[in-house]
């Protein structure tokens, strides 16, 4: 594909509005020093700037004409004023990168989704803890969310949630988790390989269109708030209505959550094999 400069600038334009209107709250919160316990996680954790956000590529194999500001673009190879986003330099540069996030999208990709979880993570993270990550109260005290993690069968197979379990939590999982072993066990299901769309597609930077990095991050917005109300926080404070996971309503009302978002990863993930892997360039 080939798009001219009227094209591409038209393109990039609407990419950077939407970009602004899905950070515009956060940037309004930065301007005033105020934090909040459900989306700061968007930009600190994955600690990817809005301005990173709005910053548009067209995708592997997309050459942008009449572009010579973005010659010297990483992961653009050039021609003349012309450039484009090249598969083959990335994976030259970055080739254990490349791997895991190739290996991570198609292994994810193969397995069943697991939807037994109910978000116990979060309550993992607080078992028998007298200090917790987010300086929120629990909504049932510390005694009844302990005893929630103790009458439910720990089942999380996401790493990066895994590592931030409490010590005593850490036993009752019921697979032992290591960063070597994550592409083994990642899976369709669970909310942050869901979100960590986003983080791949930002990895790959230029390679992956605009929009479907916009995609990946509204995706991951919207993950995080069911995380969130599944969790054991009160976040009555900030209008987040809980999902009432220790219940047999909530757990249903989670599970019903989590297949959905299971389905629009799916297709973002194939999304992000098809754009980067499928790439002109590259093939």
């Amino acid at each position: 594909m080939i798009l001219s400069r009227a094209d591409w600038t038209a393109r990039a334009q609407a990419h950077q509005e939407r970009a602004d209107a899905l950070t515009a709250e956060h940037r309004a919160r930065a301007s005033r020093r105020e934090k909040h316990p459900v989306w700061d996680f968007l930009f600190t954790y994955y600690a990817y700037k809005p301005a990173q956000l709005r910053r548009w590529h067209p995708g592997a194999g997309v050459t942008l004409k009449d572009a010579p500001e973005r010659t010297a673009w990483r992961w653009y190879s050039s021609s003349g004023d012309d450039v484009t986003p090249d598969a083959d330099v990335f994976a030259a540069d970055k080739p254990e990168l490349a791997g895991l996030i190739e290996r991570m999208l198609r292994r994810t990709a193969s397995r069943p989704g697991q939807f037994g979880c109910f978000g116990l993570h979060e309550w993992a993270m607080v078992y028998r803890q007298d200090e917790h990550r987010h300086p929120v109260p629990l909504r049932l005290g510390q005694d009844a969310t302990d005893a929630v993690v103790e009458s439910h069968d720990l089942r999380c197979t996401h790493f990066d949630a895994f590592r931030f379990f409490t010590p005593d939590a850490v036993p009752r999982n019921r697979s032992p988790l290591t960063r070597d072993d994550q592409p083994l066990f990642e899976q369709p299901g669970c909310l942050h390989a869901g979100m960590d769309l986003y983080k791949w597609a930002m990895k790959l930077g230029p390679l992956i269109p605009g929009e479907l990095l916009l995609d990946a991050f509204e995706l991951a917005r919207d993950i995080r708030l069911l995380d969130m109300q599944a969790a054991p926080y009160d976040l009555s404070g900030w209008d987040v209505v809980p999902v009432r996971i220790e219940t047999p309503e909530g757990k249903a009302e989670y599970v019903r959550q989590q297949r959905g978002f299971a389905e629009r990863g799916a297709v973002l993930r194939g999304a992000l094999l098809g754009a980067w892997l499928s790439s002109p360039v590259r093939t």
